[in-house]
């Protein structure tokens, strides 16, 4: 994995806005409507290979392929797993979830789901209305679980080499989910516990993992759940229950994460991508030791998030472990606010005279669109904050090897 030996290297979390042409597509397979899968297919090819220059054209070191050859950072999976039906409504586990989330802000939350998926959709090629994009599809786990992805996820694989193959990075990075993702309430019918059924989802995502890491790619794994999921009891659930259970998923991680060189993985946390009050958000303090017990060289932690942006500070006792590398979010995805590039450079800075510049990368707090209906930001937008993110690295890096 290259380090940030001569200057502040870039890149950021992964999912980028979807072209029209695969939104449509993905919209129409979401609804259970017809759509030409060769077309499809053509547009996919297609896509990645713009995004991907337009990555190398903005300046960022260590690009994606913007997740555009899956519905959503934690809804693909359950196309690649076998063991999974598809649930004729959410289980009452997860509704109870969602209802106590949205309780201490119900007014706000009423009027945020209405917009959160489809204030920044682009205009598809079909016609057809944005109200539809509003789709959760829950998968039951009602057998024992398998991984059936090959093919699809050789697909992502060949189609982000062949758009790399165009353009000059030395590093790239395909993102998929931790075991933890996968972990929602309800959704276990089949195993004994919830631990079997976290091992034997690590059992799957281990051969997705292998795929990628055997292709030449560096693997991250998006495990946005596992600070999310204290949300929904705080603050009256017992913080050391929790933690019991954050480490059992920590341990079902490194489990599917067995074999794979620790310098070709990235870890990525966040509280979620929701532009929300983010009150009950567990501190990082009381997850950093469970975060770097994760067997990869790189993590990738929410920072530039304004109810975490102080929490830089808590590398003033926290110590990096030898020859790991820190990637922090400098620049939020939940505001269309595009960062001034000095204060982009000032947030680099400091973790760079915490830890070492050579052991940070600037990245981002979390992807601009976690799936085809999910875009946090415009697109114009989405490339404006990419731009500020490698200008700032630029001053920053003037100022760390001057």
């Amino acid at each position: 994995m290259k380090r940030s030996t001569s200057r502040i290297l870039t890149t950021h979390v992964g999912s980028l806005v979807k072209t029209p042409e695969i939104v449509d597509a993905m919209r129409a397979e979401a609804m259970h409507e017809p759509f030409d899968a060769k077309t499809f297919a053509e547009d996919l090819r297609r896509g990645v290979a713009q995004v991907v220059r337009k990555q190398a054209e903005v300046g960022i070191d260590v690009p994606s392929d913007g997740e555009y050859g899956k519905s959503s950072w934690m809804g693909y999976v359950w196309q690649r797993i076998g063991g999974m039906e598809l649930a004729k409504e959410l289980p009452a586990e997860t509704v109870e979830w969602f209802r106590l989330r949205n309780a201490r802000f119900p007014g706000f939350q009423e009027a945020y789901e209405r917009i959160e998926t489809t204030a920044w959709m682009p205009k598809l090629p079909s016609g057809k209305k944005p109200e539809v994009a509003n789709v959760l599809n829950v998968f039951f786990c009602t057998g024992p679980i398998t991984y059936k992805g090959q093919a699809a996820m050789q697909r992502d694989i060949e189609n982000f080499k062949a758009a790399l193959a165009e353009v000059k990075v030395e590093d790239a990075f395909l993102p998929v989910v931790a075991p933890c993702s996968c972990a929602w309430p309800g959704l276990n019918r089949y195993y004994r516990s919830e631990r079997e059924y976290l091992y034997a989802m690590a059992d799957a995502l281990h051969e997705e993992y292998k795929m990628i890491v055997d292709a030449g790619l560096l693997l991250q794994v998006d495990d946005a759940i596992l600070p999310m999921r204290y949300v929904v009891g705080a603050p009256d659930q017992d913080l050391n229950e929790y933690l019991k259970w954050a480490e059992m998923c920590i341990d079902a991680l490194n489990h599917a994460l067995r074999g794979i060189p620790e310098d070709r993985v990235r870890y990525h946390i966040c509280w979620g991508s929701q532009n929300a009050p983010h009150t009950w958000d567990i501190p990082l303090k009381d997850i950093i030791h469970l975060v770097l017990k994760v067997k990869a060289q790189a993590y990738c932690i929410e920072a530039a998030n304004p109810r975490h942006e102080h929490e830089w500070k808590l590398w003033e006792t926290v110590k990096l472990p030898a020859g790991k590398l820190l990637i922090p979010g400098v620049v939020s995805h939940c505001t269309n606010v595009v960062e001034h590039p000095e204060l982009v450079a000032w947030r680099i800075s400091n973790f760079a005279r915490l830890l070492g510049r050579e052991n940070v990368m600037a990245g981002t707090d979390c992807g601009f669109s976690q799936g085809w209906n999910w875009a946090r930001v415009h697109e114009e937008v989405q490339w404006a904050k990419l731009a500020a993110l490698v200008e700032g690295a630029d001053l920053a890096s003037h100022q760390l090897w001057s």
